[in-house]
């Protein structure tokens, strides 16, 4: 079968790799029938991902239709429909019991899937832990509003959940990329007062602004972030803050319009460490909330989708198939052409 390997030293290739097998009682083997490209996968390619395995086939946002199942397996059957989480977890240990899952201490536990193990940028996947890992796609729902269901939106769901919004607030959402749509999109759930986008690409934040994500949208350089936030909270700041951005300042960006005894949730992956200025932050009593998404919520998400509460397929703006997915790492890592997300046919 056709596959995207992680080779190391920069290098990613599409080549021929072996057909997937059942390994163990709990594993199922998916056909992937629609995949995406991560900018996390960017990262993996550059080497900022130190547990990431070369040899290993790429992606973790795909769904596909059971073809095979582990005789542990009971959630799900050969013919299903099905949207693949981001993380394997087993269910079962100290973390996976409080929702942690994301710490997971099984071997593939966490983020496995196009890291350290096999991923879904390819025509067939091997899925460890299958039924905590595969979420059940109603019939009425199509892939493209699925495709995302176990990572990014996953991730904006998981932010929005802890970020503590209350009916009324401000909120504020650094990066209006995919995962910062996202969380845009999850954060309305908690009817805050206004929603605030900052970020350096103007489309983006047209298109938040276009799909009701966003209220306010500002661009530093041409606005002041700190100070426009001010003005519309009475001084205070926001209430909550997502950094989802990464860049090189929007850490320092986040604290600063956080308003006193604000949270702020740290999304994003950065490629370098963060100076945490304590001195300076003196007096504003933030709780900071960071970590990788714990992909624990993915039938509440299926659901919403379903009843219409969510839909990302906005999302994708281009689409190509698995013989052309090099040219889509190009476009989609050099934020070509407008792309926001990428759909790939196997």
């Amino acid at each position: 079968m056709k596959a995207v390997v992680y080779k190391g030293n920069g290098q990613i290739v599409l080549e021929e790799r072996p057909m997937p097998a059942l390994r163990d009682e709990k594993d199922a083997i998916v056909q992937v029938t629609l995949t995406t490209i991560c900018s996390s996968d960017i990262h993996i390619k550059h080497g900022t991902v130190p547990k990431a395995v070369p040899g290993v086939i790429l992606g973790h946002e795909f769904v596909g239709r059971v073809v095979a199942t582990g005789s542990a397996v009971k959630k799900v059957k050969p013919g299903d429909r099905v949207a693949v989480n981001v993380e394997t977890f087993c269910g079962e240990c100290f973390f996976c019991r409080r929702g942690y899952v994301n710490n997971c201490t099984d071997e593939h536990g966490g983020w496995a899937l196009g890291c350290r193990i096999d991923g879904g940028q390819a025509e067939y996947a091997r899925i460890p832990f299958a039924d905590n890992g595969l979420t059940v796609i109603p019939d009425h729902v199509t892939d493209e509003q699925a495709l995302f269901n176990g990572d990014i939106l996953s991730t904006g769901y998981w932010a929005a959940k802890i970020g503590e919004i209350r009916p009324a607030d401000t909120v504020a959402v650094i990066g209006a990329g995919p995962t910062g749509l996202c969380t845009m999109m999850c954060a309305r759930l908690y009817t805050p007062a206004r929603i605030i986008a900052i970020d350096t690409d103007g489309y983006r934040l047209a298109l938040a602004k276009e799909k009701g994500l966003a209220d306010i949208t500002l661009v530093p350089g041409r606005d002041d972030p700190e100070q426009v936030i001010r003005e519309v909270t009475d001084g205070r700041g926001a209430d909550t803050v997502f950094e989802v951005a990464g860049g090189k300042d929007t850490f320092q960006t986040a604290w600063k319009i956080a308003r006193p005894n604000a949270v702020a949730v740290i999304v994003a992956m950065y490629e370098e460490p963060q100076v945490l200025p304590l001195p300076d932050m003196y007096g504003k009593n933030l709780v900071f909330k960071t970590g990788g998404v714990d992909g624990s919520f993915c039938q509440e998400i299926m659901d919403l989708t379903a009843c219409g509460k969510l839909d990302s397929s906005f999302l994708i703006t281009q689409r190509c198939g698995l013989d052309e997915i090099m040219d889509a790492y190009d476009v989609f890592e050099n934020k070509k052409d407008h792309v926001i997300k990428y759909a790939v046919r196997p």
